[in-house]
């Protein structure tokens, strides 16, 4: 098969498509996929400079967290899925190649009303928001949720299902086009971080009271100013560190006001843990996307051979939503 490899650790231009060899299913319970699309995340561009640890052992060493496709094989122990089956996945790596192994407890159905292609950009936002938002931090109807970064993949995927749960839905995005589109998504309140303080902007929507939960992937250069944000309380969700991951604290407004500050990463989780998380996107999330309420927001489809150039889209920051690769 064809495979999206990394030559070296570097800029976009060290991932050349190459012939590797096809994956194998390693256990009775691995199903294979034929990859219909493979979506891009931001792991995927850590991973690619080198940032990230390898993945563990037995793990595809190609890059790719989430796919769409259809079944080719099927291990001993597998019942509820056959060869032939149109499926989602969230992977443990590979899904930039043309087939792709996953455990069968970490597989999805295509949703009614998604395409083939458009259901490769659902697992691991889907997963990651449901995970962190509501298993760990229980945003509940009612209560007040600000995603920075709301036009990202992340971003769009989070603003529909905190609507569909009964949230207010506040959301950080640099320019008034992707604020638009978060405001079309569902967005109540919608801030221009490069004109505005959100800090004040959150206090002046919420009577100075804050919001409940935040999800943030910016890290250090945010911390202070989400605490900050936040309401008696309120639960600070960090899913990533792209604004650095050191930063001075000050702790007494954790104890004024009750504040948790809690982590997470999908990518390091055990797979038992992920085949409860997929379990339970599909139990929750999954009859918010069949009524219509939550839906994908794709930017562009690159050919696999143009992964560089995806990952150039990516790191430009230009894009709204997800970005494909389709073998």
């Amino acid at each position: 098969m064809k495979a999206i490899v990394i030559s070296a650790p570097g800029g976009p231009e060290v991932l050349q498509l190459q012939e590797v060899e096809d994956p194998e299913l390693q256990r009775e319970d691995d199903v294979l996929i034929r990859v219909e699309a493979a979506a891009l995340n931001r792991a995927d561009t850590f991973r690619r400079k080198g940032s990230h640890p390898p993945p563990p052992e037995g793990a595809s060493p190609y890059l790719g967290i989430e796919c769409s496709g259809t079944i080719l094989a099927v291990g001993k122990s597998v019942s509820r899925w056959k060869i032939g089956d149109q499926v989602c996945a969230l992977l443990n790596g590979g899904g930039y190649a043309e087939k792709v192994a996953v455990p069968a407890a970490q597989v999805l159905p295509i949703p009614p009303g998604v395409s083939l292609e458009d259901a490769a950009s659902l697992p691991e936002v889907a997963c990651t928001v449901w995970s962190t938002v509501f298993m760990i931090s229980r945003l509940s109807a009612g209560e007040t949720f600000l995603v920075h970064g709301g036009s990202s993949g992340i971003g769009t995927f989070a603003i529909q299902i905190a609507k569909y749960q009964g949230a207010r839905v506040f959301v950080t995005a640099g320019s008034e086009d992707k604020l638009a589109v978060c405001k079309d998504l569902g967005a109540d309140v919608c801030i221009n971080y490069r004109t505005e303080d959100f800090v004040a902007r959150v206090k002046e929507e919420t009577e100075g009271k804050g919001v409940d939960v935040i999800l943030d992937h910016i890290g250090a250069a945010y911390f202070q100013r989400n605490l900050e944000s936040l309401n008696f309380d309120g639960r600070l969700l960090l899913i990533s560190m792209m604004g650095g991951a050191v930063a001075d604290v000050n702790l007494s407004c954790l104890l004024a006001r009750r504040l948790t500050v809690q982590a997470s990463r999908l990518r390091y989780r055990s797979p038992e843990n992920k085949a409860l998380i997929v379990s339970e996107v599909e139990k929750n999330v999954w009859p918010a996307i069949v009524a219509g309420k939550v839906k994908p927001v794709i930017y562009k489809s690159f050919p696999l051979s143009e992964a560089a150039e995806a990952h150039r889209l990516m790191e430009s920051s230009k894009h709204i939503g997800k970005i494909l690769l389709v073998p």
